[in-house]
Order: C-alpha cells, then sequence, then structure tokens
C-alpha cells in the first residue's frame, strides 16, 4: 500500500502545473468622455412607426395576389400597420394561409374583436388579430357580416378562437358557424340581447337585486327611480326638474324663515 502512494506521490510531482490566467476585470458603470452629445427622448411611451415601408407593402401584394379570389383590398394604416380585407367565405382559406405558408407563418392568433357600425349595410366588422413569432410581424385581417348571417369560425386553425369567437357571441351577436360550443362567456345565464351593439341602450333592459323575502338574488324589468337627467357643464344646476318652477324670490324668502326658525 505504501509503495503505491509513493508512485502516486511522484506521478504527481512530475505533471506540469498551470497557474489560471487573470483577466483584468471591466468596469461596466465607467462613465468614458465621449464628443457625442446624447440624445433625450421626447416622447419615450409612443410608439416608433417603422420608416421601411416598402417591404410591409411588398407583403400585402403579394398575399393578395396569392388570394386573388379572397383578398378585396390591401391597405397601410397608422403608419405601419398592415390590413387585409377579406370577404366572410374567405375567412377561413386566408387564416390558412398566412398560418402555413413559408413566407408569412403568422401562427399566432392574438385576438379577435368586433366592431358594429349600425349606418352600413353589414353593420359588423370582424377584426383578426395575428402575430408571425418567426418573423416577428404583425397583421390584421378583416371581413364582414350582418345579424343573421353566420361567419366561419376559425377554430379548426387556431384554438384561441374558442373563447374569442364566444366573447363576440356574446357581446355582439355574431353567429359562428362550425363552432364547438359558442355560448355566452361573459353575461349571466339567461341574459338578453348583446351590450356592445348599438342600439343596446345604456342603462340595459332587466336589473338584478336581492330580495329579502325570497332570500336569494332575483332579476326584474328595470325601473328608473328618478328622472334620466341631462347635464350641461354651462349650467348644470338648471337641468334640475324640482328648481326650475321656483322663482329666486321665493328661494330667498323660504331660506329667511328657516333662519328664523
Amino acid at each position: 500500500m505504501s509503495s503505491l502512494l509513493k508512485n502516486y506521490w511522484k506521478l504527481m510531482r512530475n505533471l506540469p502545473v498551470t497557474s489560471p490566467k487573470c483577466y483584468p476585470k471591466l468596469l461596466p458603470l465607467t462613465r468614458m468622455n465621449t464628443t457625442e452629445t446624447e440624445k433625450t427622448e421626447t416622447r419615450p411611451t409612443i410608439r416608433k412607426i417603422q420608416t421601411d415601408l416598402e417591404t410591409i407593402k411588398d407583403l400585402g401584394l403579394y398575399i393578395a395576389a396569392c388570394l386573388p379570389k379572397y383578398v378585396q383590398k390591401t391597405q397601410i394604416v397608422a403608419g405601419d400597420e398592415l390590413e387585409i380585407l377579406v370577404c366572410p367565405e374567405g375567412i377561413i382559406p386566408t387564416l390558412k394561409f398566412l398560418k402555413l405558408h413559408q413566407n408569412t407563418q403568422y401562427t399566432s392568433l392574438s385576438d379577435i374583436t368586433a366592431m358594429d357600425v349600425p349606418s352600413r349595410q353589414y353593420r359588423f366588422e370582424i377584426i383578426y388579430n395575428l402575430l408571425s413569432i418567426t418573423f416577428n410581424k404583425r397583421i390584421r385581417v378583416k371581413t364582414y357580416t350582418d345579424e343573421l348571417t353566420p361567419v366561419p369560425s376559425a377554430e379548426p386553425i387556431f384554438d384561441a378562437a374558442n373563447w374569442y369567437e364566444r366573447e363576440i357571441w356574446d357581446m355582439f351577436g355574431i353567429l359562428f358557424m362550425g363552432h364547438t360550443d359558442l355560448r355566452r362567456i361573459l353575461t349571466d345565464y339567461g341574459f338578453e340581447g348583446h351590450p356592445l351593439r348599438k342600439d343596446f341602450p345604456l342603462s340595459g333592459f332587466v336589473e338584478v337585486r336581492y330580495d329579502d323575502e325570497l332570500k336569494r338574488v332575483v332579476c326584474e324589468p328595470l325601473e328608473l327611480a328618478q328622472e334620466f337627467r341631462k347635464f350641461e357643464l354651462s349650467a348644470p344646476w338648471e337641468q334640475f326638474p324640482n328648481f326650475r318652477s321656483i322663482p329666486p324670490s321665493d328661494e330667498s324668502k323660504e331660506d329667511s324663515t328657516k333662519d328664523k326658525n
């Protein structure tokens, strides 16, 4: 045993010894004197618009050329945001093309929302916001419909469309054909109407309160206990109906009698 330890010790002494290299530590907090003046950001919260609009424009023209049957218009809004306007029958082929094509790869559905313009023939405008993680680009796809015409569901292409389309059905009453579970998601059971339509009243149709006799929450038709007042900033106190018929002289007499009592 001792001979083995001696041989091991001799072998260790014959090995070359390497010392670790020491590098000088750089000080990142040390500020160097430069001749260039730093530019202060005047509006840091405002999104900067891209100046390379030719690439965005070429992408819109490329998508329109690949889908001439469905794409009705391409436009750039808000400086550098690309929008594709398609017919309702072409929403599924367009979304499938944007997701699976190698030059687009918009694989993430960020949001689906809608807009109501009652003066139009097709009052509802459905908006799809897509994100391409590969190219770090966004695109907006728009289509249109009315109260009775359903729109094909995007759920077979994007799983996230399930809850988004349920929210649009709840708020706007837009039907999505082929949806697996199209029911309300924000309002209560038995709710009537669609709150984000322009013709839906601000006060609603029903009110909810707790009944002490029944010991539960009941839903009743809406009753306004007072007149729906309209205020004006120029003379707000003149809009109260209780003080319109009383002349100023009578008001002063009543105040004086109250002070005496």
